[in-house]
């Protein structure tokens, strides 16, 4: 059984890797305690946003109800010979995830799977499950079964994910827009997309950012610099997106290339190790 459960975690590093080195990054700068533990978390989520996302030519809602399903059994039964639940139920039943955590992250792809037109409610219900609930999983694993830790630190991380989501909203207005039809901010027509909504939008985001901070600085010692590394990630792509027009941001992906990553890592990490974080 440790074989298998061995072999099943490093799947999920696998895919980490293989789908982001930014999040690689900012896991491989976590304590190695952690690493397993939150390679499984993004192995699940990750292959979750690849049903609604990718799989064009396959039935995405039976694929998705399956999963969802199979999430269940595996987390209720503690085994699944689908390596990504296998992994992803070790964590839900060591370190006690909600199960409303999961409950409200499938319901987020599910709206993926519809013509949604969001107004500011369901674009709220939409950001907490598809973002911000990750983040709380993650901090389960933090906090090590710490709950007074964990009611402490809940708001910034919630707004952490927040963070995050919106940044990749705005990273990736083209392929959301113009290939899927979706436009999750409220009020916003991308036809006329205008510097005064995406000045706005900018606004609400740097606040999430802001709420975060104080958050990530009192994470555990083992867990501090590999957000903060994920933090400033995403803060200098925001920052790249926020200096450039809307119009450029409707026709092209924007990000950080690979020797930036690097840069900013090794900084990150220098700064933490004279404790300035």
């Amino acid at each position: 059984m440790d074989l298998y459960t061995t072999t099943t975690l490093k799947c999920s590093r696998l895919i980490t890797q293989h789908y982001s080195t930014s999040f690689t990054l900012g896991i491989k700068t976590l304590g190695k305690k952690y690493h397993f533990p939150i390679y499984a978390i993004y192995g699940y989520v990750r292959y979750a946003d690849e049903i609604v996302d990718t799989f064009h030519e396959h039935n995405k809602e039976e694929l998705l109800a399956r999963f969802k399903h199979d999430t269940y059994q595996a987390i209720e039964e503690k085994i699944s010979l689908n390596p990504v639940l296998h992994s992803f139920q070790l964590m839900v039943n060591q370190y006690n995830i909600d199960l409303d955590l999961i409950e409200a992250f499938l319901q987020s792809m599910e709206m993926d799977l519809k013509d949604i037109t969001y107004d500011q409610s369901n674009y709220e219900t939409y950001i907490y499950g598809s973002a911000e609930v990750v983040g709380l999983m993650c901090l389960k694993v933090f906090c090590e079964g710490n709950e007074e830790r964990y009611s402490a630190l809940k708001d910034p991380a919630q707004k952490l994910g927040s963070a995050f989501q919106k940044v990749n909203f705005l990273r990736d207005i083209r392929s959301d827009f113009k290939d899927r039809g979706r436009v999750y901010f409220p009020g916003v027509d991308f036809t006329t997309f205008r510097p005064e909504d995406k000045i706005k939008i900018e606004k609400d985001i740097q606040a999430d950012f802001d709420a975060a901070l104080e958050g990530i600085l009192n994470l555990p010692t083992g867990a501090k610099l590999g957000v903060y590394m994920a933090y400033t990630y995403y803060l200098q792509l925001f920052k790249k997106i926020k200096n450039l027009p809307a119009t450029k941001i409707l026709h092209e992906r924007i990000r950080i290339p690979d020797l930036k990553k690097m840069l900013l890592l090794t900084k990150t990490y220098f700064m933490h190790r004279i404790n300035y974080i």
